[in-house]
């Protein structure tokens, strides 16, 4: 930890600076591709799942079996009333089976079938959803790790404003300009700034083992929001437009939907147990035996037969009627998850869209703020240089203006993070939205934000 300590701050400053050393957003997204193990789990879960319709589809083909047994027996036969010598009844038996068993009817086994086919597709689709929110947790994690390295130039340029101003003021004091109190109520201010650094330096780190967590790769320098290049601009779909596209094309609506089909199959399957099945079975046996003894004849024999079971269940106990009435209660319970999923995606597209709108609007007004704050510092050490102004205010006045920097910095990466929220709540989010943001990055350089 305290070699990599620096390794990680110096990264964060920019220090890394050569191309090769620094990785892009597309790069520790086909990272994570290759290692992020919850999409590698559900791209599992998907191949068992269509694996299973195979299974599902082998119970309506033939079922062939063949068995064979061989038998060797050895015994004597002695008659003490009769002189004569013991007699042999050695044989050796074996005999072979070749038996075959065909479906003709059986309802739950069509149902299984399709049961199987409908959690394959909810696999799937489960694996898509997977895929766009690993495009999601690694674009956050990415965007953490850049406003963790913004916050630390922020709070290290505040560093060094508020040293230069402890300086001035104790120099002033020491000349009779300044009282003593100016002069702690800039150490306080400076010994302030040094906690939150500390606190900075740790959330970097953090951030950074955000990402190793996802890829599995330790990182230490990334590329950087081209800032000059940054725009931010209002969705031109109406928010009714997106609705819409979002129940065709959010993965969890699908999902949603899937397991209500799911259920609704499951009571036909359960009722099917009142349902006869019709069975085509046969099979070819042939035996021989070879006996020891000459009195007895040795045999051998072949038979084929082939015929149809019907099976019509009477009564069992009620478990049918049971069991298809709690499957008619799962599928309500799936039609209301399938409801409260279309609410909160319909929660979601809205929100995330209001959230870009709020974004948008913080961007502005931080931008202002962050003009009218190194105004108001300009200003408020004029004052001060005169004596109108104390060097609390001045103090203040710089606390402000790096406040107001770190919430442009937040303001930006909220907006970015809030587009890709939307189109994920929408359903369109895809890896062409990696490549978008990683177009809009840059190498980092060595001089800290102001």
């Amino acid at each position: 930890m305290r070699k990599l300590l620096p390794l990680v701050i110096s990264a964060a400053l920019g220090s890394l600076s050569a191309n090769a050393l620094a990785d892009t957003l597309t790069e520790i997204y086909n990272q994570a591709i290759t290692n992020d193990p919850t999409l590698l789990s559900a791209k599992a879960s998907k191949d068992s799942a269509f694996e299973a319709i195979n299974s599902s589809r082998a119970t309506l083909l033939p079922q062939i079996n063949l068995t064979a047994s061989y038998d060797l027996n050895r015994g004597e036969t002695s008659i003490p009333s009769q002189q004569l010598n013991d007699a042999s009844n050695d044989s050796d038996v074996w005999n072979a089976t070749l038996g075959f068993s065909q479906e003709l009817y059986k309802r739950s086994s069509w149902i299984t079938l399709d049961t199987a086919e409908k959690n394959a597709r909810k696999a799937d689709a489960a694996y898509a959803a997977a895929q766009q929110s690993l495009i999601l947790r690694v674009s956050t994690a990415y965007f953490d790790v850049l406003r963790a390295q913004d916050n630390l130039e922020f709070v290290q340029a505040e560093k060094a404003a508020v040293g230069r101003q402890l300086e001035q003021t104790k120099q002033r004091f020491e000349v009779g300009l300044s009282a003593i109190t100016d002069v702690h109520d800039a150490q306080a201010q400076y010994d302030s700034v040094l906690a939150d650094e500390v606190l900075a330096e740790n959330e970097l780190i953090n951030s950074y083992e955000g990402l190793r967590e996802i890829t599995g790769v330790e990182h230490s320098n990334l590329y950087v929001l081209d800032i000059e290049r940054f725009s931010a601009s209002k969705s031109e779909t109406p928010v009714d437009t997106l609705l819409k596209e979002a129940e065709q094309k959010n993965l969890t609506l699908l999902s949603s939907r899937i397991t209500k089909d799911i259920a609704k199959d499951n009571i036909s399957l359960q009722s099917s147990g009142h349902l006869p099945s019709l069975t085509l079975d046969g099979g070819y046996t042939l035996a021989e035996q070879k006996n020891s003894d000459i009195a007895t004849q040795d045999s051998d024999s072949d038979n084929f037969n082939i015929g149809l079971n019907l099976s019509v269940p009477i009564y069992s106990g009620g478990a049918t009627s049971s069991l298809t009435k709690q499957a008619e209660f799962d599928f309500v319970a799936a039609s209301q998850n399938l409801e409260a999923s279309y609410r909160s995606v319909v929660k979601d597209v809205r929100a995330f869209n209001n959230n870009i709108n709020a974004s948008i609007g913080a961007l502005r007004a931080y931008e202002q703020t962050v003009v009218s704050a190194k105004s108001a510092l300009e200003a408020t050490e004029a004052g001060f240089d005169v004596g109108t102004r104390t060097i609390v205010d001045v103090l203040d006045s710089t606390r402000n203006l790096y406040d107001a920097n770190k919430n442009l910095s937040d303001a930006r990466y909220n907006y970015i993070l809030s587009v890709l929220q939307l189109r994920e709540a929408v359903g369109t989010l895809n890896e062409q939205d990696i490549l978008d943001i990683n177009a809009g990055l840059k190498v980092a350089s060595k001089k800290n934000k102001s």
